[in-house]
């Protein structure tokens, strides 16, 4: 049986075209290469994990995302370049992002932990608690002072912020509803918290991930006080201790003999770990690469 021309072209057009798709369809993970002047280090950034906090360190990275300088100014270019690791314990971290070089510093703003996972509520009905009080007054009643610039012009909740402020607790809003302080504050918003997964077994949250050797982790002074700074843990073993108290977002792909490197320069004999000689980042770019075969 003869093959015509035309239908040899229509076989290798369709071989191509399937070829293609398969390339085009092979997953791929989203990196950030890190220069410093110790090495490179390529690490992976868990944005299904932890979307709010990749996308976060992504825009800083970029300059897309919006900071301020110490004195106010609002900017829009990479945050990372030229900043410092400037805390290194050995078998432990090291830490960096801190526009400072102290440890004291940030982008401007604070964000939220994801620790664990969960999902978000509107929260309606009767105020049962002072978590959930808390939870309210920062949603509907914080807004309306901030507009408001501390004026109060609505009687009831002049008198309701002024039982707040004498007892210096929101306790006074139990027993209210969400629906009623709406009403009040003639409020279109809506109250969400974050529910918390359970274990079914421990009955404990569920973590997203654990504090691991090599892992992306962020800094903070508390909970929900995320900001620009970051740090990778170096202990082999991982630090369990930290679990579910600072955000996992990401882990190191290449270069861990670079942050080894890192955690072992010589510092300052106090209690800072500062590096003497500055351990600097000279660039940080992101991009999305074919995930490695396993």
């Amino acid at each position: 049986m003869k093959i015509s021309l035309l239908t040899t072209l229509s076989a290798i057009g369709i071989l191509f075209l399937l070829v293609f798709l398969g390339c085009s369809q092979q997953p791929k993970i989203l990196v950030a290469t890190m220069e410093t002047n110790h090495g490179t280090m390529v690490i992976e950034l868990w944005e299904d994990i932890a979307p709010n906090t990749v996308g976060n360190f992504v825009g800083l990275a970029e300059g897309t995302k919006t900071w301020k300088t110490f004195d106010g100014i609002e900017k829009n270019e990479p945050f990372y370049n030229g900043l410092t690791f400037h805390r290194v314990i050995k078998d432990f971290m090291i830490q960096g992002g801190c526009p400072r070089g102290t440890g004291s510093g940030g982008p401007g703003y604070k964000f939220k932990d994801e620790c664990y996972k969960g999902k978000m509520v509107v929260l309606t009905g009767e105020i049962t608690d002072e978590e959930t009080a808390t939870t309210v007054y920062r949603s509907l009643l914080d807004p309306y002072l901030r507009e408001n610039r501390g004026a109060i012009p609505i009687t009831a909740i002049a008198e309701l912020y002024k039982k707040i402020t004498s007892q210096n607790s929101v306790e006074p809003m139990i027993g209210m509803t969400v629906e009623h302080l709406q009403e009040i504050l003639g409020s279109s918003l809506t109250v969400t918290s974050f529910e918390q997964e359970l274990d079914p077994k421990t009955g404990q949250p569920t973590l997203l991930a654990t504090v691991d050797y090599g892992t992306l982790c962020m800094a903070n002074s508390g909970p929900n006080t995320n900001g620009s700074q970051f740090f990778i843990v170096t202990n082999k073993d991982g630090a369990s201790w930290l679990n579910g108290k600072h955000t996992v977002f990401g882990k190191v792909l290449e270069g861990m003999d670079v942050a080894l490197a890192i955690q072992d320069v010589e510092k300052e004999k106090n209690s800072r770990d500062r590096p003497l000689e500055p351990v600097t980042i000279t660039s940080l770019t992101i991009d999305r690469i074919k995930a490695p075969k396993s």
